[in-house]
């Protein structure tokens, strides 16, 4: 069976709706808390997919966290080898750290679901089933730096780089494609001090969720599972 390591940060910012993908493309789902469990370990090493999430800390947070030493370490190992790996929010600002590229505070945290601004390369890719008018989970204060050899893939007009790809196997979003809106009350609770301090209504907030969870299931399920049939090395969803 095939498996995918996933690397959470805070319990709620889970697969969300990637965990129906990954489930009916036969893949084994193994979540390593980061900061309580060791992320060098085989199983890690030998899985055929790893999945970076998101949380609410800085990629850049080492003194405080000293985990994010190793995490880094093992995010760069498996970016040098070339194996599959998916980085979302920290998850990406962590794969653009370890390529090289820096990741700094933005001026304004975004924070709202809107939609993204696909380049060339972006329509080219598997991101061009978002098209133009999905509207996709936006919740980060950083930003990274596009890293050398990298195309912007998608932009919003608060945050330029909004998604790369690296080689083949290695795709990193800044945004949150997987999110379960659904389970949106879980992110309004978990976040509320972030919510207040930065003045983001939460009614708006769960009332853009609910507009927007239709078509965002929807064009995730279809960017997913394109980019995973790209992969070399990932077998097909089979069919029935």
């Amino acid at each position: 069976m095939k498996t995918v390591a996933v690397f959470r940060h805070v319990l709620f910012e889970d697969l969300g709706t990637l965990r129906g993908v990954l489930e009916e493309r036969g893949y084994e789902i193994r979540y390593f808390d980061m900061g309580v469990d060791d992320p060098r370990r085989a199983e890690i090493e030998e899985a055929d997919l790893m999945v970076v999430l998101g949380g609410p800390i800085g990629a850049f947070d080492d003194d405080l966290y000293p985990f994010l030493r190793t995490e880094l370490a093992v995010i760069s190992e498996r970016l040098l080898s070339g194996r599959p790996i998916l980085g979302i929010c920290l998850g990406a600002q962590l794969m653009a750290r370890a390529l090289g590229a820096r990741v700094t505070p933005m001026e304004h945290k975004e924070i709202a679901f809107g939609c993204v601004s696909l380049s060339p390369e972006g329509r080219a890719s598997a991101l061009g089933h978002l098209g133009d008018d999905v509207p996709v989970l936006h919740w980060h204060g950083d930003e990274f730096q596009m890293p050398e050899g990298c195309h912007v893939l998608a932009s919003t007009t608060q945050c330029k780089n909004q998604a790369f790809q690296y080689g083949a196997c290695a795709l990193a979003l800044q945004f949150h494609l997987e999110a379960d809106v659904a389970r949106i009350e879980q992110w309004l609770i978990g976040h509320s001090v972030e919510l207040m301090q930065n003045d983001v209504s939460v009614t708006a907030l769960r009332e853009s969720a609910l507009r927007s969870g239709a078509a965002l299931g929807n064009a995730a399920s279809q960017v997913f599972n394109a980019w995973l049939n790209s992969v070399p090395g990932l077998t097909e969803r089979p069919d029935g």
